[in-house]
């Protein structure tokens, strides 16, 4: 079943390679969507995928990169579009 989430990672989240991090750890997982920094110092991102897949990829998250060090993430659920072609930084 596929599913798509639209998250928000907060804590020390910007510079320390997460959003490279993130789209790697996206594409080794074949999930589809983006991620980008927002101005107040978070990382933002869209997964759309296999629901078990994506929950793989929230829980990454939680983590993140070996430098991030990550104190919330947010998570909405969506209605899955299936209109992205792979996984893009937004900068």
């Amino acid at each position: 079943m596929k599913t798509r989430v639209h998250v928000l990672i907060s804590g020390l989240v910007q510079g320390v390679w997460f959003r490279a991090s993130t789209r790697d750890k996206a594409e080794q997982l074949g999930l589809k969507g983006w991620v980008k920094n927002t101005y107040d110092g978070n990382v933002e991102a869209l997964f759309e995928g296999e629901e078990d897949i994506v929950k793989e990829m929230l829980a990454w998250c939680h983590d993140g990169p070996k430098l991030a060090n990550v104190t919330g993430v947010k998570v909405d659920y969506e209605q899955p579009t299936e209109d992205f072609e792979g996984f893009n930084v937004i900068y």
